[in-house]
């Protein structure tokens, strides 16, 4: 039974489309009449399909598109078409097909195909139902064959750079893919690449392998994949790897405490995987406790110490390595320049009456000191204008002859071309007579060697001070040799005695307010 041309309204595209299935249709069995057609991957082309409409008078007709597909070669729908009625595309081909414009030059049923995949290669029908038609009488179809050509493209290259030692052996992997089957080709610094005993091209020309990599073989490698619809290139460099090399080293600097510093250590190497490290006075940084929590190393290699403290000044290095080598480094001196300070007020200074004695004020100044104000009693003090008195180098006050005048409260205060940080605490100054001997050496010890000799000496302290201890040396500076010198108090014993123990020896009495040697 035939189907009407005219159809009720009701009718569901999908049951339209699921009886069209059942439709016999003209199916050229022989391929030999069909038309073919090569597109390029990603352009667009058009099937061009006439309606021959039976005795020429137009009659309702579904249109419909079929491709087979795998190895059965099953035809599948791509496109279907029915006036008034959404039309249909398979599964892959959503807004890629297309019926032409009705005023276009191609036929009625012709097909739109764009963005051509390689997928899309194969056999392509094209049917056309006649609805008010014995599907035995009026049927047609036009067969199609597409041929997609794709320009090459890499699927595998080589890294962009390849680092290599003399003697080693690499492999340079370079595949394509494209229709029609691309060529692989391979280049050396422009030129094409020769076999040798030592290079060599292997696997239809999508390997290079280089073994016993010498100096002529260093270079750029530059693989060529071409077919008649293009070519595409990619090129690998071949460098002798290279250790670090220090390019901007640190220098020397000088700030002021609580500043910023930074000492630059930027490198280059082959490969460029570049670890930098620092030391300070040859400690790594991040094991010194005063500057971990103000110590950063940055990416570049920089070195960052916020703020800079006083104690932080020193040699620093940077250590740079890429695991190619020796590592390299270089070195830079960090000045911190403070206001002259007081780093310690002891509560209470003694001066030996009648003798030299020193008030010490503990100073740390850099750049160095330049002067150091005195105080006495509240009131300053001008040791320039004063009888007995010095000022040291070191800001300390130089009593030549002490005596019960010079008992007082001072204090101190130094400067530097920074300026100050403070005076000292007050110190008080006490005048004590120094420790006396109550029992001398004789002045002339005679023996043989091979014999003992014992000195004696004995001292005592004034009132208010420390018992004094006692104790020997000689003259000469020479060390006492201890394994044969037993000391007991004040007094030492020299047993077996050889010629070097020949010499003078000095008795001496200390204590906090002076040291008093025998003469």
């Amino acid at each position: 039974m035939g189907w009407r041309a005219v159809q009720p309204p009701h009718i569901a595209a999908g049951l339209l489309l699921l009886l069209l299935v059942n439709l016999p249709v003209t199916c050229h069995q022989d391929h030999q009449d069909a038309v073919h057609i090569t597109a390029i991957l990603g352009e667009s082309v058009v099937f061009n399909c006439q309606v021959d409409f039976p005795e020429d008078i137009p009659v309702p007709y579904v249109l419909q598109w079929e491709k087979k597909v795998g190895e059965t070669g099953q035809d599948i729908p791509i496109y279907i078409w029915y006036e008034s009625y959404p039309t249909h595309s398979g599964e892959g081909y959503e807004g890629r097909v297309s019926r032409v414009a009705t005023d276009s030059p191609y036929g009625a049923a012709s097909l739109n195909l764009t963005n051509i995949r390689e997928s899309d290669q194969g056999w392509y029908e094209c049917k056309v139902v006649f609805l008010n038609r014995s599907p035995n009488q009026h049927k047609n179809g036009t067969w199609f064959h597409l041929d997609v050509h794709a320009p090459p493209r890499f699927s595998i290259t080589p890294e962009d750079i390849i680092y290599v030692n003399l003697g080693d052996a690499i492999i340079l992997n370079c595949q394509a893919e494209g229709t029609p089957t691309p060529e692989i080709l391979w280049y050396k610094d422009a030129n094409p690449v020769e076999p040798s005993g030592t290079v060599g091209i292997f696997n239809d020309g999508t390997e290079l392998r280089i073994s016993n990599i010498r100096h002529e073989d260093i270079g750029d490698y530059t693989c060529i994949a071409r077919n008649g619809e293009g070519q595409v290139s990619h090129t690998a460099r071949v460098i002798i790897a290279g250790g670090a090399v220090i390019t901007m080293p640190p220098t020397n600097q000088t700030k002021l405490e609580g500043e910023k510093v930074q000492f630059s250590c930027e490198a280059k190497a082959l490969p460029g995987n570049v670890t930098v490290k620092w030391f300070r006075e040859g400690a790594p940084v991040a094991e010194v406790a005063a500057l971990e929590t103000r110590v950063t190393i940055r990416r570049d290699g920089a070195l960052v110490i916020n703020p800079v403290a006083a104690d932080d000044s020193g040699q620093y290095l940077c250590e740079v390595s890429n695991g190619i080598g020796d590592p390299q480094s270089a070195s830079a001196y960090l000045n911190v320049e403070y206001p002259a300070k007081v780093t310690f007020t002891p509560t209470v200074q003694y001066l030996p009456f009648r003798l030299a004695g020193v008030v010490q004020c503990y100073i740390k100044a850099n750049p160095p000191l330049q002067y150091v104000t005195w105080t006495k009693d509240k009131r300053l003090l001008e040791p320039y204008q004063t009888k007995d008195i010095v000022i040291m180098n070191n800001g300390s006050l130089l009593f030549t002859r002490v005596n019960q005048n010079h008992q007082g409260r001072y204090t101190c205060t130094p400067y530097n071309a920074q300026g100050t940080q403070g005076s000292s605490g007050p110190m008080e100054v006490l005048v004590r007579k120094p420790p006396v001997f109550t029992v001398e050496p004789e002045p002339l010890y005679q023996r043989k060697v091979g014999e003992s000799v014992e000195m004696h000496c004995e001292a005592q302290e004034s009132e208010g001070t420390q018992r004094p201890s006692v104790t020997w040396r000689r003259r000469d500076g020479l060390p006492l040799q201890k394994n044969r010198v037993r000391a007991v108090g004040g007094n030492i014993t020299i047993d077996t005695l050889r010629r070097q123990d020949f010499g003078i020896y000095q008795c001496v009495a200390s204590n906090e307010v002076s040291v008093n040697e025998m003469k």
